[in-house]
């Protein structure tokens, strides 16, 4: 459908620069009224669903969260676009077929000139993942991976709804691990001043609401607990430790603030305690000031 009343998305009309290879490219964007987004309801991963309208069918936000160079497949979520810094572009130069090669085999015949289907979405992240790994400390390019990872798991389960035999169930457990391990990282390099989240803008970790240093904080101990290594019993226990002391970070050491929203606070408290019976703990209580930092 070609008119903006009856369409889900639309190409700019001017073009911008690749500032890696200096193709044009004409950037998606998702209109958003006339009831294209009905919100639906949280995960515990403060994923938003939406409801599928009679008029446009299933929408998918994240999709387009993403910008593509669909020469050299530069890829970083659509604020970071233009300010790759100089002394990055010649390594992302350098493997611009590195990048075009990785996703082929997973993702065959994409083409980002196109509009963007799940598919497409799924392999902007991937991409992404890759270019942020060269990204200067002032871009929290840690916890940039960490959040790709986390959506590109999102859009493999919802291929995975679509299509249960080609095996995106196993891609998104990849990711949710890669999530994990990220997510982890990009607090303790907070902690050591590596990197700064506050540079990081929008946390998410959905498009919908940004739950800030807080919702970092309470996906990076749920992560662990879903998904963190559980051969090794003592490794586990340890993750586990040091996942509840992070959980119990939003709480602080007394009241918790009325500032803070909802969503944040019950989902804490619940991944607090089953994390406290996991380890047998008697101290189910976030709030009781009992974790040492």
């Amino acid at each position: 459908m070609s008119d903006a009343g009856g369409s889900l998305t639309f190409f700019q009309k001017s073009p911008i620069e690749c500032p890696v290879c200096e193709s044009k490219i004409y950037r998606e964007e998702l209109r958003t009224g006339r009831g294209r987004l009905i919100a639906g309801s949280l995960t515990d991963e403060l994923r938003r669903n939406y409801e599928p309208s009679k008029k446009y069918g299933e929408v998918h936000p994240l999709v387009y969260a993403v910008t593509v160079c669909p020469t050299c497949y530069y890829a970083v979520l659509s604020g970071d676009f233009d300010g790759v810094p100089e002394s990055v572009r010649p390594k992302l130069q350098a493997e611009s077929q590195a990048r075009i090669e990785s996703v082929a085999p997973v993702f065959p015949s994409l083409v980002f000139t196109e509009a963007r289907g799940l598919k497409a979405g799924a392999a902007a992240y991937f991409l992404a993942m890759m270019c942020y790994d060269h990204f200067p400390k002032e871009f929290a390019p840690s916890f940039k991976q960490g959040l790709c990872a986390l959506r590109a798991a999102w859009i493999c389960n919802d291929l995975h709804q679509k299509e249960p035999n080609e095996n995106y169930d196993y891609l998104a457990s990849l990711c949710y691990r890669k999530a994990r391990f990220f997510y982890d990282l990009s607090i303790r390099n907070e902690q050591s001043g590596t990197e700064n989240l506050g540079s990081a803008g929008h946390l998410g970790p959905d498009l919908d609401k940004n739950y800030g240093y807080d919702g970092v904080l309470y996906l990076t101990g749920l992560l662990e607990f879903k998904y963190g290594p559980r051969k090794d019993n003592e490794k586990r226990r340890e993750a586990l430790t040091r996942a509840k002391r992070t959980v119990a970070r939003i709480f602080g050491m007394g009241r918790a603030s009325k500032d803070k929203p909802t969503a944040i606070l019950d989902n804490a408290r619940e991944v607090y305690e089953q994390i406290s019976r996991e380890l047998g703990d008697e101290n189910i209580d976030p709030e009781s000031g009992d974790e040492s930092p």
